[in-house]
């Protein structure tokens, strides 16, 4: 009898422990994991970057897993995709893809050579152009040129005659000079960077060995190998996977690239999601492929030029017949690339009537006055200026995080998935994204969890948010990494809280990278197409589809003033943005950013 009321033996205390264990309540233990900071940035990061993507790309195999056929497993999708126009169109984003990866490589190479190895004038305007380009997206480039010689354009309204020239480049001339223009920016920047690096040591080894001038460039275009075949990679990438073109100049031209006949398999009736899966997987092997052969030609090759002997490189001096030389090129690219762009897209917004027989054809401001009193013109400004702001404010907060988790001291196996998954979303056409939320946000079992997404606009801030992140991330990852983690631990060692040590010693460090990083997500979502155009909800129109929607309706004259004051819009945020720093922000605050 004692023993049964006495103290419980080491077997039965455990025991009891253990149905103690099992009897706690598990879901509230599993929620207070996934409520954890790294565990809901990580669903976020499934939820809008892997899950939509690979249903999507899984769909091209398994119809019937997704009620889309009745193939379990099938490759008949990708047999589709290799012939009749699909298949022409991927030729012809091979062809324009290759055509202007050499072209854009080129022209960036040489601008990039002659701006860090020679005292040629001016060279601070190849900068601005080039970050000029960079933020304006590609179909407003082909937009301007087609306002201008196009039939009954600007230059016909001004008595010239321009049906020779737009024979010739509403083709495939003009799809390769447009997505040259815009590919240029990333040659230069990968190009230039190795330049700068490059000292002339080799040069002067070269010509001591009895080399003349051409063995030297030789030697130094053999020794930029690297960067000349990355910008050849990211070019060709960015121009096969590029819709804006596509959706304007080659469209209008009767060209078929890959890229549209995606979008016309998400747009067609019934959806065809097995034909529309299969391009994009064809895409994403174009990009591998470009990726593969740069690695294969590097490979076992060493370009090692940076030690403790490199001498920075001289300045060649140019006389006056190179100067001239210079600035005549130069202006001769900037009309190309932004002149005829910007001049045709203002000029016919100050047109009235222009693409239409109703107007008096005379110079007014009358197209801009319809923008703003209009509510079908006007409108689609002021909601993409929301959508906008509301994405870069998120994207900005998550970028943060993965900016942290991707440059902590120690590299963890979540921290090398995330930056694999980040780097992937970066090579993935906007097209691909768009199509994917499309499809796995209208999956049945969705909407018969009551969950209904689709055609909303939390949908299209999600896809924003999706394509945005990952260059976001980008953007911030080498600022974060310069903050040394001892500074947050002093601060904290002084009693200084979570916040009080961001508003005291991280964010005036990073207030510079922020705001720029803020300002390129915001300037990016304002003016992005594909997204835009797929998932768009009905009764509320995004700028770029509501200029693409009145140019379709041959009102010219409204569609470029959109287009025009969208721009404007822009670059008054970012002034307003700058100037609230100079002026709100403490002098150390902005010391201090500016030097992240």
């Amino acid at each position: 009898m004692v023993g049964l009321i006495g103290p419980a033996s080491p077997a039965t205390r455990l025991g009891r422990a253990a149905r103690v264990r099992s009897a706690a309540p598990v879901p509230r233990a599993l929620l207070l994991r996934l409520l954890r900071p790294d565990a809901l940035l990580w669903i976020v990061i499934v939820a809008i970057l892997v899950l939509p993507i690979a249903l999507f790309l899984l769909v091209a195999f398994s119809p019937a897993m997704f009620q889309q056929g009745t193939d379990w497993f099938s490759v008949a999708a990708f047999g589709r995709a290799l012939q009749g126009s699909a298949l022409v169109g991927l030729a012809d984003s091979t062809g324009v893809g290759l055509a202007a990866a050499v072209l854009a490589t080129v022209v960036g190479g040489a601008l990039a050579w002659v701006a860090m190895r020679t005292d040629a004038v001016a060279r601070q305007a190849v900068t601005g152009l080039v970050f000029a380009l960079f933020l304006t997206p590609s179909y407003l480039i082909a937009l301007g040129w087609q306002r201008l010689i196009e039939p009954n354009g600007v230059l016909q309204v001004l008595g010239a005659d321009p049906s020779g020239f737009r024979g010739v480049f509403y083709g495939p001339v003009g799809v390769v000079t447009v997505l040259a223009v815009k590919g240029m920016p990333f040659a230069y920047l990968a190009i230039s960077n190795a330049v700068r690096g490059l000292g002339s040591e080799f040069e002067d080894a070269a010509r001591v060995h009895g080399g003349g001038p051409l063995a030297a460039a030789r030697l130094t275009v053999q020794l930029l190998a690297p960067a000349v075949w990355s910008s050849l990679a990211i070019v060709f990438a960015e121009s096969v996977s590029d819709f804006g073109v596509a959706d304007t100049l080659a469209n209008a031209a009767h060209f078929p690239v890959a890229t549209y006949a995606l979008y016309s398999a998400v747009q067609a009736f019934p959806v065809d999601f097995p034909l529309a899966s299969a391009v994009s997987w064809l895409l994403l092997l174009l990009v591998l492929a470009a990726l593969a052969l740069q690695g294969r030609v590097l490979r076992g090759r060493r370009f090692r030029v940076l030690s403790g002997r490199a001498r920075a490189p001289r300045r060649t001096r140019l006389g006056g017949r190179g100067q001239a030389v210079w600035l005549v090129s130069v202006a001769a690219l900037m009309v190309v690339s932004l002149g005829v762009p910007v001049f045709g897209a203002v000029s016919a917004s100050l047109i009235d009537g222009l693409g239409s027989l109703a107007g008096t054809h005379r110079w007014s401001l009358a197209n801009y006055v319809r923008v703003v009193q209009s509510p079908d013109l006007g409108s689609p400004l002021v909601y993409s200026a929301g959508m906008a702001a509301i994405t870069a404010t998120v994207a900005l907060l998550l970028a943060l995080a993965c900016a942290r988790v991707l440059a902590a001291r120690s590299v963890s196996r979540a921290a090398r998935l995330l930056d694999a998954v980040l780097l992937a979303a970066v090579a993935l056409p906007g097209i691909v994204f768009a199509a994917g939320f499309i499809f796995a946000f209208n999956l049945p079992v969705l909407a018969a969890a009551g969950i209904q997404l689709y055609g909303s606009n939390l949908l299209l801030a999600l896809a924003y948010l999706a394509t945005a992140l990952p260059s976001t991330t980008r953007l911030l990852v080498g600022s974060v990494a310069q903050v040394q983690e001892n500074l947050a631990a002093a601060a904290r060692v002084h009693g200084g809280g979570a916040i009080r040590t961001w508003l005291t010693i991280s964010g005036p460090i990073l207030l510079r990278p922020l705001v720029t990083a803020w300002l390129l997500t915001y300037a990016g979502t304002l003016l992005e197409l594909p997204v835009s155009q797929l998932l768009a909800p009905a009764g509320s129109e995004p700028i770029s589809v509501g200029i693409t929607t009145a140019l379709g309706k041959y009102d010219f004259g409204g569609g470029t003033a959109m287009e025009v004051l969208a721009i404007l819009s822009a670059l008054a945020v970012v002034g307003l943005a700058f100037g609230i720093v100079r002026v709100a922000a403490p002098r150390g605050w902005r010391r201090l950013g500016a030097a992240a």
